[in-house]
């Protein structure tokens, strides 16, 4: 069964969507910056590959809202898919480089307290972003709300496993601890990355879509 949203509630949705994109946008332009300059003082790969991986979020979300200033969304569907199928990929071809060179030469971060405190605040934002955006999504049945959803919450996890790479290296001296993270939430990344691609990014958007394509059918069987 689904729900048949009236006009002026999908416009009211598609504005919320704006606006969550834009404050995703606004949040990672300024995350990117200070990770990038705290890794960069820090000798930090991890915290320089938080940094662009924001960069790659505010692709994503751009997209996002690109789609959404078009008069009729639903048409750009598939291609900012991709685009954000993309986004995934390239996020975890640069966790798996950056990781795998981590390992193999030992690379040792000095302390960043500013570091720290940019991934802390980002493990609290970062969810709050992600839920808003998802729950509008499926109600108004976007399959690319909802992947850029996804996207939010894969930065979320890997400003957790920055976060804990950066507390391991300065408490304990483990400076792998970031770098197997990042493999795992890469794996993630490119499944994801994979779902979208198909137009699979979330089953209850797409299953909406295509209940509505449905619907569309047999109203236009019955009109025969």
């Amino acid at each position: 069964m689904t729900t048949t949203l009236t006009p002026p509630r999908r416009a009211t949705l598609q504005r919320r969507i704006r606006w969550i994109v834009a404050a995703t946008i606004g949040y990672n332009l300024i995350e990117a910056v200070v990770a990038i300059t705290a890794g960069t003082i820090a000798s930090s790969g991890a915290l320089i590959a938080f940094g662009l991986d924001s960069t790659i979020e505010v692709l994503s979300a751009a997209a996002v809202a690109w789609q959404f200033t078009r008069r009729d969304p639903e048409r750009w569907e598939k291609g900012t898919l991709r685009v954000i199928a993309l986004a995934f990929f390239a996020l975890a071809m640069y966790v798996v480089a950056g990781s795998v060179l981590a390992l193999a030469g030992r690379v040792e971060a000095e302390h960043s307290t500013l570091g720290i405190v940019i991934t802390a605040i980002s493990v609290i934002v970062m969810p709050f972003l992600s839920l808003a955006e998802r729950r509008t999504g499926r109600e108004l049945g976007s399959a690319t709300a909802v992947a850029d959803s996804k996207q939010t919450l894969i930065c979320t996890y890997l400003s957790a496993a920055v976060l804990i790479g950066l507390l391991l290296n300065t408490g304990f001296g483990w400076w792998w601890a970031d770098a197997v993270a990042g493999l795992v939430i890469a794996a993630f990344a490119i499944r994801e990355g994979v779902e979208a691609w198909r137009g699979d990014a979330c089953a209850t958007s797409v299953g909406m879509l295509l209940d509505d394509e449905g619907d569309h059918d047999e109203h236009r069987h019955d009109a025969r």
